[in-house]
């Protein structure tokens, strides 16, 4: 959410920058309810100092005995009462809408991010590994031979409708393997903390983390108002929701592994082949929590640690940095991975690494403590590292040999006691 004040600051600053991402005229409005509100809560304090001197004068004509001044005195008491009261209804009333308004409006881009009208406008930064030269036409991953006993999307979609697949046999046990090797990889190589949380959540926890009230069709909620999280970026975050932290406390980085659940609204008839694009996923998740100046390096080193991931499983990819018509509602700035796969003979997205400053902090009222000063939003940053079933699917495609087997990553090998590939029979060998 945005600081109100910053913008009755500099609100052709805050204009420029949200038409960076499309979006115009909305510092007026913002400033037309502010200054309305504002101007309720001064009639309401300016009430308010007239009942109280009228009161004190109603009380020295009760002492000295003039009943006609002290009836005239009580009927203005309660006439700025009733004032008061109708005044600070209205005030509340335009807060509740200034502050409705602020959570529709998204993050400001920094300066360095490029400009563009959508995924066009994207920049590559970094490519890693070479594509491999296969001497027959890599199939896609659910296409291969030896994947297909283990993938199973007709039982999916009659227990569940589309977009849900069924794993077993030696494809589960490598989505399990893949799972806990970027847990352990994260924890012992980069330091973070695993946390293990809840996948349904109180409405508060989606508008920390700004899922609500713009997503709420991309979401699932039960019928007595829990939400099940997207991605576990809601609940890591929000552990610091309300809370004033020591400023030695932070960096907090953290990495869970958990379910995912998604409508996928905005993409209807997009990526239907497959299991590419699943209402129910899995996700290792890297969250940071630190001070707004360590942000960007903070960023750095999680687009790292993420890159890290598909160096050792050695799946080519490329870094890209979105542009401002392509970035999440929430994120400054945006790395995405992009893995290959060959099946598709593209790169397609694996992981985003997003950096949004205070953003979420306003929005949770997460504060550190800074020393002689007052407290101050701490800056949050989440990133996938990685979908766990995007890479499998990129492990699968890569690996695939011609007879319709899947060599595995040996990283991979000890998590399978020792197996090291899926024979085209559907077994690990």
């Amino acid at each position: 959410m945005h600081d109100i004040r910053a913008i009755r600051e500099n609100p052709s600053a805050f204009e420029a920058a949200l038409a960076r991402r499309g979006l115009t005229g909305i510092s007026t409005e913002i400033l037309t309810l502010d200054s309305a509100r504002r101007a309720k809560i001064l009639a309401s304090e300016t009430a308010t100092a007239a009942q109280n001197a009228a009161s004190k004068e109603a009380g020295a004509a009760k002492a000295r005995g003039d009943d006609a001044e002290f009836n005239r005195l009580r009927g203005l008491v309660a006439e700025k009462k009733s004032e008061t009261a109708a005044m600070t209804l209205e005030a509340d009333q335009l807060d509740r809408q200034l502050r409705d308004l602020l959570l529709t409006i998204p993050n400001l881009p920094l300066d360095e991010v490029p400009d563009g009208p959508d995924e066009s406008g994207n920049v590559e930064i970094r490519r890693w590994g070479s594509p491999r030269n296969f001497d027959f036409i890599p199939r896609e991953h659910f296409e291969i031979a030896g994947v297909k006993p283990g993938m199973d999307f007709e039982t999916a979609a009659k227990l569940s409708g589309a977009r849900f697949v069924v794993l077993k046999g030696a494809v589960i046990r490598v989505h399990r393997a893949l799972a806990q090797f970027m847990l352990d990889t994260h924890i012992e190589e980069h330091g973070l903390l695993e946390t293990w949380t809840p996948v349904l959540v109180k409405e508060d926890a989606m508008y920390g983390t700004n899922q609500l009230p713009k997503f709420a069709e991309d979401s699932y909620q039960t019928t007595n108002g829990w939400w099940l999280i997207p991605t576990s970026e809601v609940t890591l975050t929000n552990t610091v929701a309300g809370d004033l932290l020591d400023e030695s406390a932070l960096p907090i980085r953290m990495t869970a592994h958990t379910q995912c659940f998604r409508s996928e609204a905005g993409s209807a008839g997009k990526d239907t082949s497959g299991m590419l694009r699943q209402h129910q996923f899995e996700k290792v998740e890297m969250v940071t929590i630190c001070t707004p100046d360590a942000a960007l390096a903070e960023h750095e080193r999680m687009t790292n640690c993420a890159q890290a991931i598909l160096e050792k499983l050695e799946i080519p990819y490329r870094t890209i940095v979105l542009c401002t018509g392509d970035m999440g509602f929430g994120s400054q700035k945006t790395h995405d991975l992009e893995a290959w796969l060959p099946g598709q003979n593209k790169y397609r997205e694996i992981s985003s690494v997003s950096t949004c400053g205070q953003f979420q902090g306003r929005r949770m009222n997460a504060r550190f403590k800074v020393p002689g000063g007052k407290p101050e939003f701490v800056a949050t940053l989440n990133g996938s590292g990685l979908a766990v079933g995007r890479c499998l699917i990129a492990v699968l495609e890569n690996g695939q040999q011609a007879d319709g087997s899947v060599e595995l990553p040996a990283v991979l090998h000890h998590y399978l006691g020792g197996k090291t590939k899926i024979a085209a029979s559907g077994v690990l060998e």
